[in-house]
């Protein structure tokens, strides 16, 4: 299907982007380290069960173990446990508009890392047009300027530097050892689970089960889906986008939240669609060199034209 990408690449935003909710609602009754656990334990399950089943699971792939665990690392335990901390401190909009920041660091990592990603004029503009439409989103000069937390801030920046550094480790050590998806979601998210069930303090956690909303949202928003279905659409972006254009993913989260806000009694007016319009030119901005190479682009505009 020539249109997968495109459709992954949307998908893969919109859930990434109801996380947030999510957290939030857990957060009431979690610690950021239980979440993630938990987050982490449901997301395994499932795709452990289809990489059973498709034979994907090899024993050579071992001799990678290391890869693994920086990649366990980077997308997983300290990407969850830093959003899962910031958006405990912030407000959901400063912590969803932050989280946008991530292709930032995923170009300047590119640059530095891989020699066939160039920081030209398009995904400058692209990457200048999305941070203002961010900024925009979390409107920091507006309000009460405590309601910024430095230490959320701070977690939400950290976060976003582990992820975007994901996308280009993965595209560098881990993608040309040819493992299928489901076997490379199934190492990083098992390693993660080994790692965090040694340091999370589980006194408390069952208290989710109190609230039905937020028990469904941990197990299917963050675990199922946010999780387990994320790396496998995460891992076919890179492999058949680049880490670049698969980080753009990240500018559609900050407008999922606003759209979730309305849902929920939040006022939307002209300030928050010019933003909103910003951080789409965004992602067509830094799409556009992809679409000019041998390389497929999942925004690639003679694709867009056809549909």
């Amino acid at each position: 299907m020539k249109y997968l990408p495109l459709m992954a690449f949307w998908l893969l935003g919109i859930v990434w982007g109801s996380n947030f909710i999510y957290m939030k609602m857990a957060a009431e009754y979690l610690s950021p380290l239980q979440i993630v656990f938990l987050r982490v334990a449901f997301g395994f399950a499932p795709v452990f069960i289809y990489a059973y089943f498709l034979g994907v699971l090899k024993r050579s792939h071992f001799k990678h173990l290391p890869h693994f665990v920086v990649m366990s690392l980077l997308a997983t335990s300290v990407y969850y446990f830093s959003f899962a901390k910031g958006a405990s401190l912030l407000p959901s909009g400063i912590a969803g508009a932050l989280s946008g920041t991530i292709p930032l660091f995923a170009l300047l990592f590119s640059v530095l890392f891989l020699a066939e990603e160039k920081a030209n004029l398009m995904r400058v503009l692209g990457l200048l047009s999305g941070l203002t439409g961010v900024v925009l989103i979390a409107k920091p000069f507006a309000g009460d300027i405590g309601a910024t937390n430095l230490e959320g801030v701070l977690y939400m920046t950290l976060g976003s530097i582990s992820v975007g550094a994901s996308f280009i480790y993965a595209k560098r050590y881990v993608l040309p050892l040819n493992i299928p998806a489901a076997a490379l979601t199934t190492y990083q998210l098992a390693l993660s689970l080994i790692m965090l069930s040694i340091i999370t303090p589980f006194e408390g956690i069952e208290q989710i089960t109190g609230d039905l909303h937020a028990s469904l949202g941990l197990i299917i928003g963050l675990g199922l889906l946010g999780t387990g279905l994320a790396y496998l659409i995460y891992y076919f972006i890179i492999a058949k986008s680049g880490p670049v254009v698969a980080s753009s993913v990240t500018y559609i989260p900050p407008v999922v939240a606003l759209v979730i806000g309305a849902f929920l009694g939040e006022a939307i007016g002209l300030y928050e669609v010019f933003a909103t319009a910003l951080i789409l030119v965004a992602i067509l901005l830094i799409n556009k060199k992809q679409a000019s190479e041998s390389e497929p682009s999942v925004l690639k505009g003679k694709h867009l034209r056809e549909s």
